[in-house]
């Protein structure tokens, strides 16, 4: 038989192989099983039998759906928000501030939010090769209601819509029906949790995945450090039902965006490939899936 130490694999006490951990794996009849999926959790058994994905890369993300600038919460113009996005390589970027409800995070109001728009789509004019999304992060109220009227919806790029307050009341339901809408395109941090801070709420996640399957609608990996919420758990069986996933930042300043990678981890960790985050997708085919969403929703 072989044994195995930090010196490679061994036949008695000759050296056969263990330059790389691919050499190895391939010797026992495994394909390589990266780091992220070494949790007893079938990796082994789909490596025997070739089964293994083709893991998501951080080199895939095109953009991040989900930042904030001063505006409400955020601590960064949105001109330094879109030069940290096009020094990592990103196509798009989507600004989603808080919706009017919530008071403690300077929340917009409609006409705010309506002004915001104007602003970026004259600053998109004078960007070559790059976007910002018109975007929002509205509150799902307390009877699954979304904090802006469909009309104003209606005009924004891309709809982000989570809970944040009365985490206890019917959170499942309210995250249902807020999926009813035609134009939510992604649920934010379903969870609600923040690590070491404050508990999930009570949600049935496999209710909120299958509904999120059947609209087309895109489950966020929420990348800050606080939240990765989904959770690795989570994006597997989201995964597995063939729902679509964002992996974005929330973030709040520019140094945020480099939160990308926490969330690009957890993805892995659930055996995400590139082909189930939207924001993998170029500007256009984001774009066409927003589009065709959205149709088909109505």
């Amino acid at each position: 038989g072989y044994k195995i130490n930090e010196y490679g694999l061994f036949k008695g006490d000759k050296f056969i192989c263990g330059e790389t951990e691919a050499e190895i794996y391939k010797l026992l009849g495994l394909q390589w099983i990266a780091p992220e999926l070494r949790e007893d959790r079938g990796e082994v058994e789909a490596a025997a039998q070739n089964k293994l994905p083709e893991l998501i890369e951080l080199s895939d993300i095109k953009g991040d759906l989900h930042v904030h600038t001063v505006d409400s919460d955020g601590h960064g113009r949105l001109e330094d928000l879109i030069a940290g996005a096009k020094k990592l390589g990103y196509q798009y970027l989507a600004v989603c501030d808080h919706s009017r409800s919530a008071g403690y995070a300077n929340g917009l109001s409609a006409e705010r939010l309506l002004l915001q728009m104007e602003k970026i789509r004259n600053l998109n004019e004078k960007l070559p090769d790059f976007t910002v999304f018109c975007g929002s992060e509205v509150d799902i109220l307390d009877d699954g209601s979304l904090d802006f009227p469909d009309e104003i919806l209606s005009q924004l790029d891309i709809v982000v819509a989570a809970i944040h307050s009365n985490f206890q009341k019917n959170a499942t339901e309210r995250i249902l029906t807020a999926m009813d809408n035609p134009y939510v395109d992604i649920i934010a941090h379903p969870t609600g949790r923040l690590i070491n801070r404050r508990e999930a709420y009570q949600v049935d996640i496999p209710e909120i995945i299958k509904k999120a399957k059947e609209k087309n609608i895109a489950l966020e990996i929420n990348s800050h450090p606080w939240r990765l919420d989904l959770n690795d758990q989570h994006v597997r069986l989201a995964i597995e039902t063939g729902t679509l996933l964002s992996v974005n930042t929330d973030a709040h300043k520019v140094t945020d965006l480099e939160f990308m990678k926490f969330g690009v981890g957890t993805a892995r960790r659930g055996w995400a490939t590139a082909d189930m985050i939207i924001n993998t997708l170029s500007y256009q085919k984001l774009i066409d899936w927003k589009k065709q969403r959205t149709e088909m929703a109505r």
